[in-house]
């Protein structure tokens, strides 16, 4: 890929951070309402901290999968059909509007992931000792959920019926990440045991991350 299309990816990124920022939306809404969320399951158990520390890692994850797909998801259909034929017409490689899209995206959810798995320490009082691991995760975390969203965006924009496909499609695609994501942070294995979890995630971002660049100009297409 020439410096043209880098160049393309880095703008449109660019032009997606600058949006969230003017708008504010993961911070003004998504995140107060994923601590809500993980404040929630705390109010409805009791306070038992054994319960609460044992299922914490896993709320911290489906809050951050149920309210990071919808983000990027919804990141994705904020450009109205005008703003679509209009980048279409400036010759925005397809390929980099999803891969600048994605980084954008990746961005804010990493963002979120950071404040929520804090707000889950404070709240189940979680063992942190394996938590190391999040250095890897989290990123890995923010990456496929930002492709996964962008992916169904595009699908919804292009598609009539793509609004009732895109839960059929986020779901089955989101579960090896809440598994690769809770299991390597919750079973600490000296010998290794937590790497076929990452290398299960990796491989999760590595197929959305070519859905993606196949799809990406088919559905420009379309649109």
């Amino acid at each position: 890929m020439n410096s043209g299309f880098w160049r393309q990816a880095m703008a449109v990124a660019r032009r997606d951070l600058e949006r969230e920022r003017h708008a504010g939306e993961v911070v003004w809404v998504t995140i107060p309402f994923g601590a809500i969320a993980l404040l929630l399951v705390p109010l409805a158990v009791g306070i038992n901290q054994d319960v609460l520390s044992r299922i914490g890692t896993g709320m911290l994850f489906v809050v951050v999968m149920l309210f990071g797909v919808l983000t990027s998801i919804r990141r994705t259909n904020i450009e109205t059909p005008p703003q679509r034929d209009a980048i279409a017409l400036l010759g925005i490689d397809p390929v980099a509007e999803f891969a600048g899209k994605t980084a954008a995206s990746a961005v804010v959810l990493l963002v979120f992931e950071v404040v929520m798995a804090a707000v889950a320490v404070a709240l189940y009082g979680i063992d942190i000792s394996g938590w190391w691991w999040m250095i890897i995760v989290l990123p890995l975390t923010a990456i496929g959920l930002a492709e996964l969203g962008t992916i169904s965006g595009a699908i919804a924009a292009s598609v009539q019926a793509g609004p009732a496909l895109v839960p059929l499609l986020v779901t089955p695609l989101a579960i090896p990440l809440l598994l690769g994501a809770t299991q390597t942070v919750e079973n600490i294995d000296p010998d290794g045991g937590n790497l076929s979890w990452l290398v299960l995630m990796a491989i999760v971002v590595l197929v959305l991350a070519i859905v993606g660049v196949l799809t990406a100009r088919p559905l420009q297409e379309t649109r």
